[in-house]
């Protein structure tokens, strides 16, 4: 019976739809915890953000998710339909500004993205992202936001720009300078730049190092590296400020130790772990990578788990490279 269905299909020119293969399931935790980030994207394509039960499209963390994606080397499928719901020319253009207005850091981050994706940079979503990056450096080396509320670039902004235009072999030597120039006496980076007191980021510093690895400062980001270290929790986590350890912190800590203080990052791979819902969780939630020791929560776990799975990973946001295996993998549980 099934030859004969096959057969009267392929004869009336309709073919057949193959079933969908059924998720793979891992033991890697960073696989795990990227097969979960996937499933939570609406439509398999998108994170939204909800205000008072109104959606609005969240570009800042689905692009979160395509670097955990590319980070682990899976969920490949969903991060392709994460790119081509980005480069629509709403989403871009409600990202990066339009009009009057442009951001600094969205244009860098979505810049990275596209490029991690292997997408055009200069004609996407009808942006030229690397000419609008571009238009917001000014003469200092400091890009910034050209906009009527305010200018919100930062240190990691500034750090994702030059990651992304390092890639492209264009990045301004001031912008870098500028970068440096905003180190902490002790050795450590703020993420606000021009404050009365320079009081140094666990979160700025771990981005700020790769991008200064990434376009050659080796002893500026050598000394942030250090400050990192001394901001480890006997438990292996990294908080933000004074607060207790959480994932989103840590994550990025141990993306930025992998390789060079090799000691912490194990033992920040290790608090990551400890916050990971396993086989005994419910099954939904499997893999999913809680913000703190408190527990999951459904507003905070997928951005705790994409910048979690950074640290999981162990590949700096200069190596990352989209391609990897197509399926949103599970955690193997008996």
């Amino acid at each position: 019976m099934r030859r004969l269905v096959f057969a009267v299909a392929m004869l009336c020119g309709i073919g057949l739809v193959a079933a969908p293969a059924a998720a793979a399931a891992t033991h890697n935790k960073a696989d795990a915890a990227a097969g979960w980030l996937a499933r939570q994207l609406t439509d398999g394509e998108r994170f939204e953000a909800d205000f008072g039960g109104q959606k609005f499209p969240d570009q800042g963390l689905t692009i979160d998710a395509i670097f955990a994606f590319a980070a682990a080397g899976v969920s490949d499928a969903n991060a392709g339909k994460a790119n081509a719901w980005l480069a629509k020319p709403e989403i871009t253009t409600g990202y990066v500004g339009g009009g009057t207005e442009a951001y600094a850091g969205a244009h860098a981050k979505l810049l990275l993205a596209a490029q991690i994706r292997g997408k055009d940079p200069a004609s996407f979503g009808g942006v030229d992202l690397k000419a609008g990056l571009l238009s917001l450096l000014t003469p200092s080396g400091r890009f910034s936001d050209r906009s009527e509320y305010g200018d919100y670039s930062n240190a990691l902004s500034q750090s994702l720009a030059l990651l992304a235009l390092d890639r492209i072999g264009d990045v301004p030597a001031q912008a870098v300078a500028f970068l440096a120039g905003s180190q902490c006496p002790d050795g450590g980076f703020p993420q606000n730049f021009g404050e009365a007191t320079c009081t140094s980021d666990v979160d700025a510093t771990a981005t700020v190092v790769q991008a200064l690895r990434a376009t050659g400062d080796a002893v500026n980001a050598a000394e942030g590296t250090s400050w990192l270290v001394t901001k480890q929790h006997p438990n292996g986590g990294f908080g933000f400020g004074t607060n207790a350890p959480n994932a989103n912190s840590t994550g990025l800590a141990a993306q930025a130790l992998a390789g060079h203080r090799p000691a912490a990052a194990v033992k920040a791979r290790g608090f990551l772990r400890s916050l990971q819902t396993g086989c005994a969780g419910a099954e939904p939630d499997r893999g999913a990578i809680a913000y703190d020791a408190t527990g999951p929560n459904p507003s905070t776990a997928p951005r705790a788990t994409a910048q979690a799975i950074l640290g999981l990973a162990r590949v700096p946001l200069s190596d990352l490279h989209g391609g990897g295996r197509p399926q949103a993998p599970v955690l193997a549980c008996a």
